[in-house]
């Protein structure tokens, strides 16, 4: 049985927010800037993160950007960056592989020193915590352990951890949709911190995730690959974006936000 946490009443004020324990997990930008977090990790399994952790492995400096057209043009102009394009602009016949929102396609193109990767979703969330003070990095099941790993030193020093799980958006009326991959996600990264021996100061929600991934992790290809996500990048040609996106610990960096941009950890 997990154990329960630090059971004592919450104040009112930190009810949504978990705040009566140091490792959190919660969904989307409301759930990011309620958890309320001194460090935050981003998990966009099928896109942001898996993106950003493959750029950063490259030796790419990623600045996120919520935006699309021309506004993220004159950003990335600002910033003496390249604009990622679409994944389907990416793949137009006869083009020369460009840097784009698909872990395969930035496996493929030239590495880009400073790239900008629009992003409604992950960037949208890195944006809401950076106007918190948050410390912010990027998670995904490449890696898991390894962010698991550096997320060690802030709780030793009492510190509190939220796990955002970034989920994707209904086209009915744009609401949130939990995804499947980014609890996951989540999941790999929680349960190497249980392994590290930090169970004790999880909430409910962080124990949920972790719950979740250990009865599923030795299926994990399989669910990430079936689930809702998987089979929509797959139906439009993108499924070796969900092979790259379910390896599970085959990174040992960790993409951090610093000067607005993410970067490799020393």
């Amino acid at each position: 049985m997990a154990p329960s946490g630090r059971l004592r009443s919450p104040a009112v004020a930190d009810l949504f927010g978990q705040g009566d324990f140091d490792v959190r997990l919660d969904w989307g930008p409301v759930g990011a800037t309620t958890a309320g977090a001194d460090v935050s990790v981003v998990v966009d399994v099928l896109s942001f993160s898996t993106s950003v952790t493959v750029a950063v492995e490259r030796g790419m400096r990623v600045f996120p950007f919520r935006w699309t057209g021309e506004q993220a043009a004159r950003f990335a102009a600002m910033n003496d960056a390249v604009l990622a394009v679409g994944r389907l602009e990416a793949t137009r016949s006869g083009s020369v592989p460009a840097p784009s929102l698909s872990p395969a396609g930035l496996l493929a193109c030239e590495p880009i020193p400073r790239l900008v990767l629009p992003s409604p979703n992950g960037s949208t969330i890195a944006e809401a915590l950076r106007a918190t003070g948050s410390t912010i990095a990027v998670g995904c099941l490449r890696n898991a352990s390894a962010v698991a790993e550096w997320l060690v030193p802030a709780l030793g020093t009492r510190r509190s951890v939220a796990v955002i799980a970034a989920g994707e958006r209904w086209s009915e009326d744009g609401s949130l949709r939990p995804a499947l991959e980014d609890h996951l996600g989540a999941g790999a990264i929680l349960s190497r911190l249980v392994a590290l021996g930090y169970g004790d100061r999880f909430s409910p929600e962080a124990w949920a995730a972790v719950d979740l991934f250990d009865a599923g992790v030795d299926h994990l290809s399989d669910r990430i690959h079936n689930c809702v996500g998987g089979r929509e990048l797959t139906s439009k040609g993108f499924g070796a974006d969900v092979d790259i996106a379910a390896d599970l610990d085959v990174s040992c960096l960790v993409p951090v936000l610093v000067d607005g941009a993410f970067d490799v950890t020393a």
